[in-house]
């Protein structure tokens, strides 16, 4: 009996050891055969590229982007003793209230955001701060309902990106904005208007850096020929012909006098006459893009490319271009002036100044509506049609800004008419906006030939690398001895005609008013804009100026709206050596009064 209890028992122990082997296999097996979950020998590391800056011919950066970073801590693993050193901590170094730290705690337990916006200067110190804690003891170790220990800590993230915008409404509307869209929960900066929307493609980043490499045994990378990377490529940057010196005082000019006329809004363009590069495009009517509000929305657009009108007088030298390039008149000529009153079948032609007779070219010396519209009969509504054309109008003008409109002319069918003839011979009938006006009149500052205006230098990559913009060839538009006779004209206007108050002694200046009635409601209101475009030239440069004022209130003429600001623009490049007047010529046109003994 004893003998054979001790075979069971011996039996019993043989079969628990065999089932204990038989679970042993089984779990070797299932090992063998699945996949296990056993540390990567491999680390991965990311940096997201940023978006290119925009910069001023004179190397300010006038829009930039900085990284953005959130600050994430589980409030599980705060200890409830140390809560209060944590928040005060965190204030510290964050700059947060205290208050709306604990406030931020409390709202839930687990993963809190307690700052989307922090700054990379911020961002470093918190990485600082969260080392930190961890050795005082700040953060401790909870258990999940599986048993699993956590200890998350204070977590600094890359949270997206910030457009900056140093100096605030300097440069805009040209400028424009950007908006936010989230792209897999990182914060991304897209153009909407102005040179941020024109150059959205090129601004933007190109490429994420990434690196896949070898570990140790802390997890740092061991990078070697087998590491897998991609370098960080950021948006390109933005070279502007503008030099943020000449830009900001011309704004303050058109601040200046835009509330001394009570206008709607001043703008002012300077354009080199060679190269069609802009050296200043300016607003009276600007925004803060950091700080955009309501009251800003009129103001977002480039009314420069994005503001068509009918432009009045200063179309008149264009239309004398073509009659003068087609030998249809001699500046000489003589034209009846119907002393200051001209009727064309239902239409009456009033001047400003009444003329008996009048030459040729002192129909544009002296705005005469009477005189252009006679002298207009003389083309086509085709040669006409084409003659704008030919100008610009009516196309865009090429400008690196988006949205322009083109504005309209007569077709050559209304141009065959003569009623349509004169009244557009003077400006009305048709639209333009103010960079088609300026490069129009440019041609007359270039030897007949037609170039597009150009915002933009040029493209440069992080290395340095030049990516130059593409340059349009220049049109000749007409011959070089019509530009240089209507340059003579245009400055005969300024020494004797409407456009006196542009004079500036030692320099070549040219240029011709315009004051056009402002059309509402398909009927010709009590308001105007203005226009004075024109030239201004030293031995060495050449400036093309055009100044247009959108419904000044105390004054109405071009002569003491328009004019001024192009003469205080000219006194200023004077003044910053853009242009060097003549001595002798300056003595000679202002010669100064004797000394008295």
């Amino acid at each position: 009996m004893r003998h054979s209890n001790k075979s069971k028992k011996i039996l019993a122990l043989f079969l628990v050891l065999m089932f204990g082997f038989v679970i042993f296999l089984a779990v070797m097996l299932y090992t063998a055969l699945h996949d296990r979950a056993i540390p990567s020998i491999y680390s991965e590391d990311s940096a997201k590229a940023q978006r290119g800056s925009i910069i001023s011919a004179d190397g300010y950066h006038i829009a930039t982007t900085q990284k953005l970073y959130k600050a994430v801590v589980n409030t599980r693993n705060i200890d409830p003793g140390k809560e209060e050193l944590f928040i005060q901590l965190f204030s510290i170094y964050s700059g947060m209230d205290s208050d709306e730290i604990r406030e931020r705690l409390h709202t839930r337990k687990g993963s809190v955001t307690l700052s989307y916006h922090i700054s990379p200067k911020e961002a470093m110190y918190l990485k600082t701060l969260a080392f930190e804690l961890r050795r005082l003891g700040v953060f401790i170790e909870y258990e999940t309902s599986g048993g699993e220990r956590i200890l998350q800590g204070l977590s600094i993230l890359e949270s997206g990106e910030a457009r900056l915008y140093p100096y605030g409404n300097l440069l805009t509307p040209l400028l424009g904005y950007p908006r936010k869209m989230e792209e897999d929960g990182y914060t991304r900066i897209y153009g909407i208007k102005g040179l941020e929307k024109f150059f959205d493609e090129e601004l933007n980043p190109q490429q994420n850096r990434t690196q896949k490499a070898l570990r140790d045994v802390n997890g740092y990378l061991i990078l070697n020929r087998q590491s897998d990377f991609k370098r960080q490529i950021n948006g390109l940057t933005v070279k502007l012909n503008i030099p943020i010196m000449l830009q900001s005082r011309v704004e303050i000019i058109t601040d200046q006098i835009k509330e001394k006329l009570q206008a709607d809004e001043i703008i002012a363009t300077v354009m080199d006459s060679k190269s069609g590069k802009i050296i200043a495009l300016a607003s009276s009517n600007r925004f803060d893009p950091n700080h955009i509000r309501t009251q800003d929305y009129p103001s977002l657009n480039t009314n420069a490319i994005e503001y068509s009108y009918e432009p009045g007088s200063v179309i008149k030298p264009i239309i004398f271009s073509l009659l003068l390039d087609r030998g249809l008149i001699n500046p000489y000529d003589m034209v009846n002036g119907h002393n200051g009153r001209f009727t064309m079948g239902t239409k009456t032609i009033v001047d400003e100044h009444a003329f008996s007779t009048l030459s040729a070219e002192d129909v544009l010396v002296y705005s005469s509506n009477i005189g252009i519209a006679q002298l207009g009969q003389k083309l086509s509504g085709k040669e006409f049609t084409e003659g704008l054309e030919r100008f610009g109008f009516t196309h865009f003008s090429g400008v690196d800004v988006p949205y322009e409109k083109r504005g309209s002319i007569p077709s050559s069918a209304q141009l065959n008419n003569y009623l349509y003839k004169a009244i557009t011979s003077y400006g009305y009938g048709m639209r333009a906006n103010a960079m088609q006006l300026v490069k129009a009149f440019n041609v007359f500052n270039n030897g007949g030939k037609l170039v597009n205006p150009m915002v933009v230098e040029a493209l440069y990559d992080d290395n340095g690398r030049t990516i130059p913009m593409q340059v349009q060839a220049p049109t000749q538009v007409i011959s070089p001895a019509t530009a240089e006779r209507m340059k003579q004209i245009l400055i005969k206007t300024v020494n004797v005609g409407t456009g006196t108050g542009a004079k500036t002694p030692g320099l070549e200046v040219g240029g011709k008013t315009g004051t056009a009635h402002i059309a509402k409601n398909g009927t010709y209101v009590n308001s105007y804009h203005t226009s004075f475009i024109g030239f201004a030239n030293d031995a060495k440069h050449n400036y093309t100026i055009g100044i247009t004022v959108i419904e000044p209130r105390t004054v109405y003429f071009a002569s003491i709206t328009a004019v001024p600001v192009f003469k205080a623009i000219v006194d200023l490049m004077v003044e910053e050596k853009y242009l060097t007047p003549d001595p002798v010529a300056a003595a000679i046109a202002s010669p100064q009064e004797p000394t008295p003994h």
